[in-house]
């Protein structure tokens, strides 16, 4: 009886471990799953293409519509090693995909701003930067909720925007532009996240029904897509 419980009880385990949230399982590794965002993904292919690729980024919009998946995406291309030149479309395969897709990767540094508001962490982000990247092509720091820094902070991270080391890149995504400092405004090239809208997301939707093998009536779908209110998440 001892043994058959126990083996009950790893089969469990194993089924919770391997069950991943919708939100995170249908996350989009490239710019072309990212939905609704057209705009963004224009420009920064032509900035790629034109080797005018910014030092700092800046992205802002409602919860959901893909900030901090954008931001993971172009640190990727930035730092895909397939090719010669950083690209837009990252192969997924190369070594330093497969550590940014793991979250291992040492030159792509993600900080949530909201559990390091102080001016130490900002200082300690600093140091680093000056340090050249050890396998990708660029220093690239993801700095998520980036408006709750302190005004210590973001004073200690204004010297860095304002010369940057040539190896080094800022992606800042917020929900609250408002509260970041008009000279750190300056220093980025700004993006606004548009709500992602109800054709695309009821589109969006039923390509993961049909995925995930599960029926729902289209009623439901649109009270869903209605309330989500432009957010994918």
């Amino acid at each position: 009886m001892t043994s058959q419980k126990s083996l009950s009880n790893d089969s469990n385990k194993t089924d919770v471990s391997s069950y991943k949230v919708l939100a995170r399982k249908y996350r989009p590794k490239t710019f072309d799953d990212l939905i609704g965002q057209d705009f963004l993904v224009r420009i920064i292919s032509n900035a790629f293409k034109r080797d005018r690729i910014a030092h700092a980024f800046l992205f802002t919009g409602v919860r959901g519509v893909g900030k901090t998946t954008a931001a993971r995406i172009i640190a990727k291309g930035m730092n895909c090693i397939n090719d010669n030149i950083p690209t837009v479309s990252p192969c997924g395969k190369c070594d330093s995909c497969e550590a940014a897709a793991n979250d291992r990767h040492v030159d792509i540094i993600e900080i949530d701003a909201a559990s390091h508001t102080g001016v130490d962490d900002m200082r300690e982000l600093t140091e680093g930067v000056r340090y050249k990247p050890a396998v990708g092509r660029y220093r690239i720091y993801i700095i998520d909720e980036v408006h709750m820094l302190s005004s210590a902070a973001f004073n200690a991270l204004l010297k860095t925007l304002e010369e940057p080391p040539p190896h080094s890149k800022f992606i800042f995504c917020t929900t609250e532009v408002r509260k970041i400092p008009i000279t750190v405004l300056s220093r980025c090239q700004r993006f606004d996240l548009r709500r992602v809208s109800d054709e695309i997301l009821l589109s969006h939707l039923n390509k993961i029904i049909e995925k995930e093998k599960v029926s729902i009536e289209e009623d439901s779908l649109k009270i869903i897509v209605h309330s989500s209110d432009g957010s994918v998440r």
